[in-house]
C-alpha cells in the first residue's frame, strides 16, 4: 500500500503529521478556497507554503500537479484506505465536501446545484477578474491597446451583475452556505487586490458587497484566509 512517503512533493515539503490532509497553497484566491474548505469541515490538516516564483516549477510540486498551480492536496486517508493527490480547486473542493458530508447540498438536487456555482466561478469570475487584474494592475498596464483591459472589464461587471441578482433576498449564493461560497467569495475579495473596485463599480452591487462582508465575517474565514502564511 502506498504512504505519504511515496509521494516524491513530500520529501522537498516533509509532512510533521503524515496522517492528516496535506495542502500545498498559496494565499491567493484559488489558494485561500482550500484552506477556508478545511477549516470549515472541521478536517484535520497541514498547510506548506509554496512560493509562486519558483516552487510551482520544481520537480516535486510537478510530480503532484504537473500543471504547476496552486492548490494541490494529498489526503492519506484517501477513498478505500488509499492515499490520493489531487489538483484544481474545484474537485478538492468537491472531494472534501463529499468525504466530510458538508458544505454540498443535503439532496442531489442541492448537490448539482452547489457544483453549477462553483462551476460558474470556475469558468468565469476566476479567468475574467484574474486577466482584469493583469491589465489592471500587473504588466498587462502597460500595454497601450485599450481594448484587452475593456473586455475583461465589461465580462467582470457582467458576472458581478449575475452574482448581485442572484444573491437577491438570499444570505448564500444557493440558499444554504457550501462550497460555491467558498469559491466566489475569495474571488470578490481579489478585486480590492487588484485595485478593480472602482473600475468596476464595485460599490453599487450591493448584494455582493454584503456578501463578501458576511464571508469574511465567519471565523472559520478569518482563520484561513491567510493559510499557508505570506511571510
Amino acid at each position: 500500500m502506498p504512504k505519504l512517503a511515496d509521494f516524491p512533493i513530500s520529501k522537498k515539503w516533509p509532512a510533521q503529521n503524515p496522517d492528516v490532509i496535506q495542502l500545498y497553497s498559496f494565499p491567493t484566491p484559488n489558494g485561500v478556497k482550500v484552506s477556508i474548505a478545511l477549516e470549515e469541515m472541521g478536517l484535520p490538516y497541514e498547510a506548506h507554503k509554496i512560493n509562486l516564483s519558483g516552487d510551482t516549477t520544481t520537480p516535486e510540486f510537478l510530480s503532484l500537479n504537473p500543471n504547476n498551480k496552486i492548490p494541490a492536496i494529498i489526503d492519506p486517508n484517501g477513498p478505500d484506505g488509499e492515499p490520493l493527490g489531487l489538483f484544481e480547486s474545484a474537485a478538492i473542493l468537491i472531494y472534501l465536501a463529499e468525504k466530510s458530508g458538508q458544505l454540498i447540498g443535503n439532496t442531489p438536487a442541492q448537490k448539482f446545484k452547489v457544483i453549477q456555482w462553483l462551476t460558474f466561478q470556475i469558468g468565469g469570475i476566476g479567468p475574467m477578474f484574474g486577466q482584469l487584474g493583469y491589465f489592471h494592475k500587473f504588466a498587462g498596464s502597460e500595454i497601450k491597446d485599450p481594448r484587452p483591459v475593456e473586455r475583461f472589464l465589461v465580462e467582470s461587471k457582467r458576472l458581478l451583475n449575475v452574482v448581485d441578482q442572484q444573491l437577491e433576498g438570499k444570505d448564500w449564493i444557493t440558499g444554504d452556505y457550501s462550497i460555491a461560497d467558498i469559491a466566489i467569495a475569495p474571488w470578490l475579495n481579489g478585486l480590492e487586490f487588484y485595485g478593480a473596485q472602482e473600475v468596476v463599480g464595485w460599490h453599487g452591487f450591493k448584494n455582493a458587497v454584503a456578501y463578501r462582508d458576511r464571508f469574511y465575517d465567519r471565523p472559520a474565514v478569518q482563520r484561513a484566509k491567510n493559510i499557508p502564511p505570506r511571510d
